[in-house]
């Protein structure tokens, strides 16, 4: 798989690539000549150094040990590059994050780490301390954390200095959002059809976020105004792919254990390598912006090795004023669904929830959760689903002076297309849209 490093280049998405490997032997020898091997010296690396990298954390098993969280900071050494061609497992079989061993009870800070040469930045009057302080301050709960990349810190510019190369590789400096659609390929010309299936644009892994929840918040005077945002950068495109996202003159209210309202993404997320998780948040005040407390800063990595597939794993990013926790899902072979909800023939005002069931999990994607008082169409949902599986929308409807009537949809995903259902209630018209993809990567 090539990976993107600069928009000047043609996409690799769109290059001619080998037939996919679910394709029928006898059939990928008729359609694509043979090639000459690959270079055998030639092997893939990581996009960053691996004490760096977060293999993802599954669901724990009750009774399992095993899951219990490691309070010692992700860092680079020797310990953990010795690990690159090692998969470390539980007993359950969950991947586990490779942890360095600590000598002496001494430990990095924040923002300094062993084998990265380069000068701590200064972090002025905001001091994150050593992970240590981080752990106590913020019980783990049976969630992993997220390491943080040195360096990387919006407030005191860190990530906007140095040279390295996942920082060039990313395009760090350019905040603009990805430039891909979704639905690119719902109705494409190019198909190629064998047994009925289309064997050009097929599925690929992707991620799915689950859902983000404000897991600590360590303010006095109880709920919070929380702006900022988490973005995502894939391999498919380098760019932000937002998946929350307010600001600051439209800041959302929260108290801890809350869900945050998801944004995005855009479009899917391509889950074939790393993923970087950008974030920038912080809690609104009264006073002006630059005294607003910190919530999280900096960038982490998602690593997909050793996860398992239809896996759900949370991981916690912490901050100076509490921490965030964000829930995924790994999905092989999955496509794009575009899911479009339109309101009309609206009788009164009434309460209104969707969510969202993928490939089988038990885990609900909250699409919406809001009033209806008119006409209207919903915020444009995008989530991956396993092909030939079934994603579940489950729509709650009623007021506050009444019990909620459920009424659910099931789609069958396929490779391009759509579908649609009517759904008719005492207070409206629900008209759903489910609309098929693949990603560019997925052919």
């Amino acid at each position: 798989m090539h990976r993107l490093s600069s928009l000047s280049r043609p996409l690799h998405s769109f290059m001619p690539s080998p037939p996919p490997r679910w394709w029928p032997p006898a059939l990928a020898r008729r359609v694509f000549p043979p090639r000459e091997p690959p270079n055998p010296t030639a092997r893939r690396v990581p996009r960053f150094p691996l004490g760096f990298r977060n293999m993802a954390s599954t669901t724990e098993v009750e009774g399992d040990d095993s899951g219990k969280p490691d309070m010692r900071l992700l860092i680079n050494s020797s310990v953990t590059q010795n690990m690159n061609n090692m998969e470390t497992r539980s007993t359950t079989g969950e991947p586990m994050a490779c942890y360095a061993e600590v000598i002496d009870d001494k430990r990095d800070t924040w923002g300094k780490t062993v084998g990265y040469e380069e000068e701590t930045v200064d972090n002025e009057d905001e001091e994150y301390g050593n992970c240590d302080t981080l752990m106590v301050r913020y019980p783990l709960d049976r969630v992993r954390p997220l390491a943080v990349i040195p360096k990387s810190r919006h407030r005191d510019g860190s990530i906007y200095k140095c040279t390295h190369s996942w920082k060039k590789e990313c395009l760090i400096a350019d905040r603009s959002e990805t430039i891909f659609e979704p639905m690119m390929f719902t109705e494409p010309s190019n198909c190629f059809i064998f047994n009925g299936t289309c064997m050009r644009h097929g599925p690929t892994h992707m991620l799915q976020i689950v859902s983000i929840k404000l897991a600590k918040i360590h303010v006095d005077g109880g709920p919070i105004a929380l702006y900022g945002y988490i973005a995502l950068r894939d391999n498919l495109d380098p760019l932000l792919n937002y998946v929350v996202k307010f600001s600051r003159d439209d800041p959302i209210t929260l108290e801890q254990g809350s869900l945050i309202n998801l944004a995005g993404p855009k479009r899917g997320i391509n889950y074939l390598g790393d993923i970087f998780i950008e974030y920038d948040m912080r809690i609104k005040t009264v006073g002006p912006e630059k005294h607003d407390p910190q919530l999280i800063d900096g960038v982490s990595i998602l690593g997909n090795m050793g996860v398992r597939n239809r896996s759900v794993f949370t991981n916690r990013i912490h901050g100076n004023c509490g921490a965030v926790d964000i829930t995924f899902s790994s999905l092989e072979n999955a496509i794009e669904a575009t899911v479009e909800v339109a309101i009309s023939e609206v009788q009164s005002s009434f309460n209104l929830s969707l969510g969202c069931f993928t490939s089988g999990l038990n885990e609900e994607i909250r699409l919406f959760d809001g009033v209806i008082g008119e006409t209207r169409s919903l915020k444009r949902s995008v989530v991956a689903v396993v092909i030939d599986s079934w994603i579940h929308l489950k729509f709650k409807v009623g007021t506050e002076r009444s019990s909620s009537t459920e009424r659910d949809c099931f789609f069958n995903a396929g490779n391009h297309g759509s579908s649609a259902r009517k759904i008719k209630t005492d207070f409206a018209l629900i008209s759903v849209k489910v609309i098929w993809s693949p990603l560019p990567d997925g052919f």
